[in-house]
């Protein structure tokens, strides 16, 4: 490989689904955002010896820079020579050269670039560089003092360097198709998972990969079985399983012509996994009556993705009535007589006030008060149709879904939103995209 081969893939937003996702019989709604993970893959100077050497570079955090030397005899586990530690890193290698289990000798040394969009980190104390092509946030601290903001960053990482390398590996590699498409997603579940020291549900990955989905997680028994690294039955292990279909659901719902998710920043933390525990724990404690809010929650979710299902029909077979509802929206009339959107609000309305009841109960604030009172001005603005927190919830973050044509800068200026920050993101219909590597050039 002398030539220079380049993918993205999208960070992620869990609108509805929270908490029940990590549980397979339910399904979730996720949507793929326009700030992407880059990686720009080549192969230069002959491989000396038997040993791979992988050098991944991201220049935007002060250069960062790791330099694995890879040896089959020893299962391919990757030493980083200069003592640096980057488990998601490590664990892509792990798993693509041990799923492929390459000759050192037909191959040269190995360099991955990566970049990621801004969306992705807080941009203060950053340059912004351009090329003419692409725009990139460059920072003096290293990435991992840089603050998140919770979009997906390591999920993006993982499925675009495991994209990168497997197309190193496999020279047909076509995302397009869906065994490929697989492919990718197995192994950058496991790697994930194993970067984590924990089986996620996995929306963040399947999100990076295949885009805007419906979204059922697959069993976490496929992961936990694996044996251990370096040991003989890896290599046989990991194929069995990446090669297995898995039980994972993805259906691709978009939303409806002329509507948008539009990403609110709160700037205020929230600690997820202590969330999740916390839930786990009421309930866990609170059965059979815990079961019970979870399958009205699920409900709920259903008529919220079969209703933005139903509003892409009618913006086909009825587009002038489909119009009149946008221009409702926008200028923030009454909506009696449009019942599909009134199915919709009262399906996040029903969801929000089912999440209120298990944060008081359960102790994790997945909707305060404050957001409550931050969801409820802004689901009055016009052009809005409605909002809730995304994902784990907490009080970083506020989704809505309003009209595409809608102006909520001009209309957040006044005191009650200022603590929300609009984020600049947009819905992405597809995960993993190939980029044209020159788009690349010039910007370090």
């Amino acid at each position: 490989m002398d030539s220079k081969t380049a993918y993205s893939a999208p960070g992620k937003c869990l609108l509805v689904g929270g908490y029940l996702v990590l549980d397979p019989k339910y399904q979730a709604y996720v949507v793929a955002l326009s700030s992407r993970m880059h990686a720009v893959v080549y192969e230069k100077d002959a491989n000396p010896g038997n040993r791979f050497r992988v050098v991944v570079t991201s220049s935007q955090f002060n250069n960062d820079q790791w330099t694995y030397e890879i040896d089959p005899s020893n299962h391919y586990l990757p030493v980083e020579l200069h003592g640096k530690k980057n488990p998601f890193v490590e664990m892509v290698l792990v798993n693509v050269f041990n799923y492929f289990q390459p000759n050192a000798a037909s191959h040269g040394n190995i360099y991955v670039d990566i970049f990621s969009d801004s969306g992705y980190n807080s941009q203060k104390n950053s340059i912004e560089k351009s090329n003419g092509f692409k725009k990139f946030h460059f920072h003096r601290e290293t990435v991992t003092k840089v603050p998140k903001t919770g979009l997906g960053s390591s999920a993006g990482l993982v499925t675009v360097l495991t994209t990168a390398l497997v197309s190193v590996f496999k020279k047909d590699l076509d995302i397009k198709l869906e065994n490929d498409q697989n492919l990718v997603h197995n192994l950058a579940q496991i790697a994930h998972c194993q970067a984590q020291g924990k089986v996620g549900s996995g929306f963040d990955v399947g999100a990076a990969v295949f885009g805007t989905t419906t979204y059922t997680r697959f069993q976490p028994s496929l992961i936990e079985g694996l044996s251990a690294h370096g040991s003989g039955q890896y290599h046989q292990d990991l194929v069995k399983v990446v090669d297995n279909h898995w039980d994972a659901v993805f259906n691709r719902i978009l939303l409806p012509p002329g509507l948008r998710i539009v990403m609110g920043d709160v700037s205020a933390g929230s600690e997820t996994p202590k969330m999740v525990a916390l839930v786990k724990k009421w309930h866990a404690d609170n059965l059979p009556r815990s079961e019970d809010i979870f399958n009205k929650i699920n409900d709920w979710n259903m008529q919220f993705m079969d209703t933005l299902d139903h509003l892409r029909i009618l913006s086909e077979s009825s587009p002038a009535e489909y119009k009149k509802a946008l221009e409702a929206i926008d200028m923030g009339k009454n909506l009696k007589e449009f019942p599909l959107l009134l199915k919709l609000q009262e399906a996040v309305g029903n969801i929000r006030e089912n999440l209120r009841l298990i944060t008081r109960e359960s102790g994790a604030a997945i909707e305060p008060p404050s957001q409550t009172e931050l969801l409820d001005n802004c689901i009055k603005l016009k052009g809005v149709l409605t909002g809730m927190v995304p994902g784990a919830g907490g009080h970083d973050a506020i989704a809505l879904i309003a009209t595409s044509s809608s102006d909520l800068s001009t209309q957040t200026k006044t005191p009650e939103f200022q603590s929300l920050t609009l984020l600049d993101l947009r819905q992405e219909d597809y995960g993993i995209l190939v980029e044209n590597p020159v788009h690349y050039e010039n910007l370090v």
